[in-house]
């Protein structure tokens, strides 16, 4: 397999098995201390990609940037061409359901979105865009067996907006029992579909829509994800 427009294939290998925060600061925080013998495989567009071994597995850590159209981009090339057969994207969120706080984590069973990405593949059909099931099983197995926050299964609402211009639709999903808000998983989970492929998002709750509660700082956002790391891990290594 060649080179892709976002991933070099000069330097090393990328493993079937990736984990993919938005963040490429985060990414590197996670290749650095959670991959045994982690290598810089690719730094196209200074997006650093690192391959390295979680349990005896290889595994590989790289970012997906913010939004629908990125997450696409780096996504179906690494199912595309790169053989990868797993993506756990390991991000965080904005919750607007009343029993999600702040620094809880949700494990996105279901993304709506108002992006194309659920209308564009079928005309006339809107799709269910959803995890693979191997993979979300394991991450509730995980977070069962204990956690130091509480963590959430349910919907999510990938936004285009990040500064939305509608107040309206967030109360809304939340009377539909959708729990938060963030950018990215439902292009995963288009991209795998789309790739016979396997994804899940695991999501770190960063701040709180309705009652403002205080943001996470940036370094925060880098180093307090912990949790959601172990349990994106446990559905990444799922049947391996």
């Amino acid at each position: 397999m060649s080179s892709t427009p976002h991933f070099s294939r000069e330097i090393g290998e990328i493993a079937p098995l990736v984990l993919m925060p938005g963040d490429p600061r985060r990414a590197e925080h996670i290749a650095r201390n959670r991959l045994d013998g982690a290598q810089l495989v690719s730094d196209v567009r200074g997006i650093g990609t690192w391959t390295g071994t979680l349990d005896g597995v290889p595994v590989t850590v790289t970012a997906s940037g913010m939004g629908v159209p990125s997450m696409s981009i780096y996504a179906t090339e690494l199912f595309s061409r790169h053989g990868v057969r797993r993506i756990c994207r390991v991000g965080t969120c904005g919750a607007f359901s009343p029993r999600v706080h702040v620094r809880d984590v949700v494990i996105a069973s279901a993304a709506h979105t108002d992006s194309s990405v659920a209308t564009v593949a079928v005309p006339g059909v809107t799709l269910s865009l959803a995890p693979t099931f191997d993979m979300l099983a394991a991450a509730v197995a995980q977070a069962r067996r204990g956690s130091d926050r509480a963590v959430h299964v349910g919907s999510v609402f990938t936004s285009d907006y990040f500064y939305h211009p509608r107040t309206d639709i967030t109360p809304e999903l939340s009377k539909l029992g959708t729990l938060a808000v963030e950018m990215e998983a439902a292009g995963l989970y288009a991209a795998a579909a789309r790739n016979n492929a396997e994804a899940l998002a695991v999501l770190t709750v960063s701040d709180h829509i309705l009652d403002h509660s205080a943001d996470l700082t940036a370094t925060e956002r880098e180093t307090m994800f912990e949790d959601a790391l172990e349990i994106a891990v446990a559905a990444l290594l799922a049947r391996e």
